[in-house]
Protein backbone atom coordinates (compact mmCIF):
# COMPACT_ATOMS: atom_id res chain seq x y z
CA UNK A 1 0.00 0.00 0.00
CA UNK A 2 2.92 2.55 0.88
CA UNK A 3 4.44 2.28 -2.47
CA UNK A 4 1.29 2.31 -4.61
CA UNK A 5 0.46 5.90 -2.13
CA UNK A 6 4.62 6.96 -3.40
CA UNK A 7 3.79 5.83 -7.02
CA UNK A 8 0.42 8.15 -6.55
CA UNK A 9 2.24 11.36 -5.29
CA UNK A 10 5.11 10.84 -7.95
CA UNK A 11 2.42 11.07 -10.55
CA UNK A 12 1.04 14.47 -9.36
CA UNK A 13 4.57 15.67 -9.56
CA UNK A 14 5.33 15.00 -12.56
CA UNK A 15 2.25 16.11 -13.70
CA UNK A 16 2.80 19.71 -12.01
CA UNK A 17 6.27 19.54 -13.62
CA UNK A 18 4.88 19.03 -16.92
CA UNK A 19 2.54 21.27 -16.82
CA UNK A 20 5.09 23.97 -15.83
CA UNK A 21 7.78 23.14 -18.59
CA UNK A 22 4.68 23.86 -20.70
CA UNK A 23 3.35 27.06 -19.24
CA UNK A 24 7.30 28.64 -19.43
CA UNK A 25 7.48 27.46 -23.17
CA UNK A 26 4.27 29.34 -23.92
CA UNK A 27 5.31 32.43 -21.74
CA UNK A 28 2.11 31.99 -19.44
CA UNK A 29 4.34 33.75 -16.73
CA UNK A 30 4.20 37.12 -18.69
CA UNK A 31 1.35 38.60 -17.49
CA UNK A 32 2.54 37.90 -13.55
CA UNK A 33 5.65 39.87 -13.95
CA UNK A 34 6.14 42.31 -11.30
CA UNK A 35 8.89 42.97 -8.57
CA UNK A 36 9.47 42.07 -5.12
CA UNK A 37 7.94 45.46 -3.65
CA UNK A 38 4.28 45.17 -2.58
CA UNK A 39 2.64 47.95 -4.78
CA UNK A 40 -0.15 48.59 -1.60
CA UNK A 41 2.68 48.11 0.70
CA UNK A 42 0.30 45.66 2.71
CA UNK A 43 1.11 42.55 4.13
CA UNK A 44 -1.60 39.57 4.60
CA UNK A 45 -1.36 37.00 7.18
CA UNK A 46 -3.78 34.35 6.69
CA UNK A 47 -4.43 30.53 6.96
CA UNK A 48 -2.56 28.58 4.53
CA UNK A 49 -6.23 26.80 3.93
CA UNK A 50 -6.69 25.39 -0.22
CA UNK A 51 -10.05 27.07 -0.12
CA UNK A 52 -8.57 30.43 -0.28
CA UNK A 53 -5.76 29.85 -2.88
CA UNK A 54 -7.70 31.68 -5.33
CA UNK A 55 -11.05 33.02 -3.46
CA UNK A 56 -8.90 35.46 -0.91
CA UNK A 57 -6.92 37.26 -3.95
CA UNK A 58 -9.93 37.17 -5.94
CA UNK A 59 -12.61 38.33 -3.35
CA UNK A 60 -9.87 41.48 -2.39
CA UNK A 61 -9.34 42.58 -5.74
CA UNK A 62 -5.41 41.59 -5.61
CA UNK A 63 -2.72 41.07 -8.62
CA UNK A 64 0.55 39.64 -9.03
CA UNK A 65 2.94 42.26 -6.87
CA UNK A 66 0.31 43.64 -5.15
CA UNK A 67 1.23 42.47 -1.34
CA UNK A 68 3.11 40.39 0.55
CA UNK A 69 1.08 37.28 1.68
CA UNK A 70 2.51 35.16 4.75
CA UNK A 71 0.50 31.78 5.31
CA UNK A 72 0.30 29.71 8.27
CA UNK A 73 -1.93 27.13 9.69
CA UNK A 74 -4.79 29.26 11.40
CA UNK A 75 -2.94 32.36 10.17
CA UNK A 76 -1.41 32.67 13.56
CA UNK A 77 1.85 33.82 15.59
CA UNK A 78 2.98 30.99 17.73
CA UNK A 79 6.24 32.25 18.54
CA UNK A 80 7.29 36.04 19.04
CA UNK A 81 10.78 35.14 17.31
CA UNK A 82 9.12 32.56 14.98
CA UNK A 83 8.81 32.55 10.83
CA UNK A 84 5.54 34.83 10.68
CA UNK A 85 7.36 37.40 12.43
CA UNK A 86 10.49 37.31 10.76
CA UNK A 87 8.61 37.49 7.44
CA UNK A 88 6.79 40.88 8.63
CA UNK A 89 10.36 42.31 9.53
CA UNK A 90 11.45 41.48 6.14
CA UNK A 91 8.12 42.75 4.69
CA UNK A 92 8.58 46.27 6.46
CA UNK A 93 12.06 47.12 7.25
CA UNK A 94 12.91 45.61 3.62
CA UNK A 95 10.28 45.59 1.05
CA UNK A 96 8.59 48.65 2.11
CA UNK A 97 5.37 47.51 4.05
CA UNK A 98 3.28 50.22 6.12
CA UNK A 99 0.11 48.13 7.04
CA UNK A 100 -0.72 44.35 7.75
CA UNK A 101 -4.03 42.82 7.55
CA UNK A 102 -4.86 39.57 9.74
CA UNK A 103 -7.40 37.44 7.80
CA UNK A 104 -8.76 34.13 9.60
CA UNK A 105 -11.55 32.56 7.69
CA UNK A 106 -14.69 30.59 8.05
CA UNK A 107 -14.56 27.12 9.24
CA UNK A 108 -10.96 27.07 9.35
CA UNK A 109 -9.47 23.63 9.96
CA UNK A 110 -7.43 25.07 12.64
CA UNK A 111 -10.25 25.38 15.52
CA UNK A 112 -10.31 22.70 18.08
CA UNK A 113 -6.82 21.04 16.92
CA UNK A 114 -5.78 19.43 20.03
CA UNK A 115 -2.12 18.05 20.32
CA UNK A 116 -2.97 15.01 21.93
CA UNK A 117 -4.59 13.78 19.29
CA UNK A 118 -2.22 14.52 16.93
CA UNK A 119 0.72 13.07 18.61
CA UNK A 120 -1.56 10.13 18.20
CA UNK A 121 -1.40 10.28 14.92
CA UNK A 122 2.22 10.99 14.88
CA UNK A 123 2.86 7.78 16.64
CA UNK A 124 0.41 5.91 14.20
CA UNK A 125 2.70 6.91 11.39
CA UNK A 126 6.00 5.78 13.15
CA UNK A 127 7.23 8.52 15.67
CA UNK A 128 8.22 6.98 18.46
CA UNK A 129 7.17 7.83 22.36
CA UNK A 130 10.98 8.19 23.16
CA UNK A 131 11.09 11.32 20.47
CA UNK A 132 8.02 12.99 21.74
CA UNK A 133 9.31 12.44 25.25
CA UNK A 134 13.04 14.13 24.44
CA UNK A 135 11.29 17.02 22.73
CA UNK A 136 8.87 17.80 25.93
CA UNK A 137 12.45 17.37 27.95
CA UNK A 138 14.25 20.28 25.75
CA UNK A 139 11.06 22.75 26.19
CA UNK A 140 8.89 22.40 23.62
CA UNK A 141 4.87 22.98 25.06
CA UNK A 142 3.04 20.61 22.47
CA UNK A 143 -0.19 22.20 23.94
CA UNK A 144 0.93 25.39 22.98
CA UNK A 145 2.08 24.52 20.16
CA UNK A 146 -0.35 22.55 18.14
CA UNK A 147 -3.45 23.59 19.82
CA UNK A 148 -5.81 25.08 18.19
CA UNK A 149 -8.39 27.55 18.91
CA UNK A 150 -11.95 27.90 20.05
CA UNK A 151 -12.87 31.69 18.92
CA UNK A 152 -11.94 32.86 14.93
CA UNK A 153 -12.77 36.45 16.08
CA UNK A 154 -10.62 36.58 19.66
CA UNK A 155 -7.62 34.60 18.25
CA UNK A 156 -7.72 36.98 15.35
CA UNK A 157 -7.49 39.79 18.30
CA UNK A 158 -4.89 38.01 19.40
CA UNK A 159 -2.82 37.66 16.15
CA UNK A 160 -3.22 41.64 15.88
CA UNK A 161 -2.17 42.35 19.59
CA UNK A 162 1.17 40.38 19.35
CA UNK A 163 2.07 42.12 15.89
CA UNK A 164 1.23 45.68 17.59
CA UNK A 165 2.93 44.61 21.00
CA UNK A 166 5.86 43.37 19.49
CA UNK A 167 9.09 45.14 20.52
CA UNK A 168 10.40 44.90 16.38
CA UNK A 169 7.41 45.94 14.88
CA UNK A 170 7.95 49.92 14.36
CA UNK A 171 5.42 51.74 16.31
CA UNK A 172 3.62 53.50 12.85
CA UNK A 173 2.35 50.05 11.35
CA UNK A 174 -1.29 49.63 11.08
CA UNK A 175 -2.53 46.51 11.65
CA UNK A 176 -5.95 44.83 11.61
CA UNK A 177 -7.83 42.07 11.59
CA UNK A 178 -10.84 40.14 9.50
CA UNK A 179 -12.45 37.27 9.15
CA UNK A 180 -13.08 36.10 5.03
CA UNK A 181 -15.97 33.91 4.50
CA UNK A 182 -14.86 30.39 2.98
CA UNK A 183 -17.48 29.84 0.54
CA UNK A 184 -18.62 33.47 -0.37
CA UNK A 185 -15.23 35.57 0.13
CA UNK A 186 -17.05 38.48 2.24
CA UNK A 187 -14.63 40.40 4.78
CA UNK A 188 -15.68 41.09 7.79
CA UNK A 189 -13.86 43.38 10.25
CA UNK A 190 -13.15 41.96 13.75
CA UNK A 191 -14.44 44.50 16.10
CA UNK A 192 -11.31 47.05 16.61
CA UNK A 193 -10.89 49.78 13.72
CA UNK A 194 -7.31 49.50 12.46
CA UNK A 195 -4.72 50.40 14.86
CA UNK A 196 -1.60 52.58 15.20
CA UNK A 197 0.92 51.96 18.08
CA UNK A 198 1.10 55.30 20.38
CA UNK A 199 4.92 55.88 20.78
CA UNK A 200 3.98 57.63 23.58
CA UNK A 201 3.42 54.89 25.74
CA UNK A 202 6.70 53.78 25.91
Amino acid sequence: MGVGITQKITAMIDEILAFNKAFVANKGYEKYITNKYPDKKIAILSCMDTRLTELLPAALGLRNGDVKMIKNAGGVISHPFGSVIRSLLVAIYELGVKEVMVIAHSDCGACHMNHEEMIERMKARGVKQETIDMIRFCGVDFASWLDGFEDTEKSVRGTVQAILSHPLIPHDIMVSGFIIHSVTGELTRVSCEPVVQDASAE
